[in-house]
């Protein structure tokens, strides 16, 4: 299995990025894939989920203004983020049914 993140970087408060994770290794169609991230000298949380079936889940800091989608012809699940906060600064990582996780990318949104 692996996962790569990438798309991260430096923001503006209000402004927008989108995470991009190429997964590989395994059957990528038939399985959930997850964002969370780590802020300095937090733990980690669950940031979304999609399913198979296209069901999403969405931390509630994160509703309405973060939206994951996968593309399973390419075998990438996205993390569109808008409305960005400076305490949504964190290292963002992919998983896969929350256990196998790519090296993560950074988001620092900052003025």
């Amino acid at each position: 299995v692996q996962l790569v993140e990438s798309g991260g970087g430096l923001v503006q408060p209000g402004g927008s990025l989108r995470l991009s994770c190429a997964a590989s290794g395994f059957t990528f169609s038939r399985s959930v894939m997850n964002w969370a991230r780590q802020a300095p000298g937090k733990g980690l949380e669950w940031v979304s989920d999609i399913y198979s079936d296209g069901h999403t889940y969405y931390a509630a800091s994160v509703k309405g203004r973060f939206t994951i989608s996968r593309d399973n012809a390419k075998n990438t699940v996205y993390l569109q983020m808008n409305s960005l906060k400076p305490e949504d600064t964190a290292i963002y990582y992919c998983y896969m049914a929350k256990t196998t996780r790519g090296q993560g990318t950074q988001v620092t949104v900052s003025s």
